[in-house]
């Protein structure tokens, strides 16, 4: 598992966050996959108050307790939510032009990636928002996963993690799935994105079930619960460990 962090030629997401907040605008983040067509991220959306954020965001905003860690932080919406609650939260994000943003801002932020070792914890609640589960990248991490989140949380903490189900995208008109069980989980993407002139490198991102993530949180002494689900197959889960 890669431990790195973006360089900023390389970095489009965090250019268009720093411009974003430099300037109050910004052009378009394009997103591309092999499996989609292309998209694209309204920057905006990534600076969004907390009466703008989608309900499960803020039901894990309210649920996040004592020492929080914000993973993959990018503006920091999330972190200043919570701490406009009065709570006490530290960011973290590959992105060094997010964490720049961040700062400024007046988070608590640092330039970490989140299976870096040598970053180390003692958090009550760990927050993996806005599809959370895909920092996780694959399924074959979800071991290395479970044991930075050993690492990190404090004896009866939590992860509260949002991701997506992405079998609607495979379902015929009758309901029927045509998945072909003989390929990758079908969560796993690949992504690359590019804001004006810079492109960057591409990553694996996991979308994930929630009977999936539940089978390898009790293969790996968490429990997982389901807290709330969403509209369009997406869910948030808290993540506890039992061992």
């Amino acid at each position: 598992m890669s431990l790195g962090l973006l360089e900023v030629g390389k970095d489009p997401m965090g250019a268009a966050i720093y411009d974003f907040f430099d300037k109050g605008k910004a052009g378009k983040l394009r997103v591309f996959s092999p499996q989609f067509d292309e998209d694209e991220i309204p920057v905006e959306t990534l600076f969004r108050e907390y009466d703008e954020m989608p309900e499960l965001e803020r039901k894990a905003l309210d649920m996040a307790y004592g020492r929080i860690l914000d993973v993959g932080a990018g503006s920091g919406c999330h972190s200043i939510a919570l701490q406009d609650m009065g709570k006490q939260v530290e960011a973290i994000d590959i992105s060094p032009l997010s964490v720049k943003v961040m700062e400024e801002s007046g988070v608590n932020a640092s330039l970490v990636n989140l299976f870096d070792h040598s970053f180390v914890g003692g958090y009550d609640t760990i927050l993996m928002l806005m599809n959370g589960s895909g920092i996780i990248g694959s399924l074959q991490n979800m071991e290395a996963f479970f044991t930075r989140m050993k690492e990190l949380l404090n004896p009866g903490g939590c992860v509260l993690m949002d991701s997506s189900d992405l079998k609607y995208l495979f379902e015929d008109e009758d309901g029927s799935m045509l998945i072909d069980l003989a390929a990758d989980y079908y969560g796993e993407i690949e992504f690359s994105m590019q804001y004006k002139q810079i492109k960057g490198d591409p990553f694996k991102w996991l979308y994930i079930d929630y009977e999936t993530l539940n089978f390898y949180a009790s293969q790996f002494g968490f429990k997982a619960e389901l807290v709330c689900a969403g509209e369009h197959y997406d869910y948030l889960a808290k993540l506890t460990m039992t061992v």
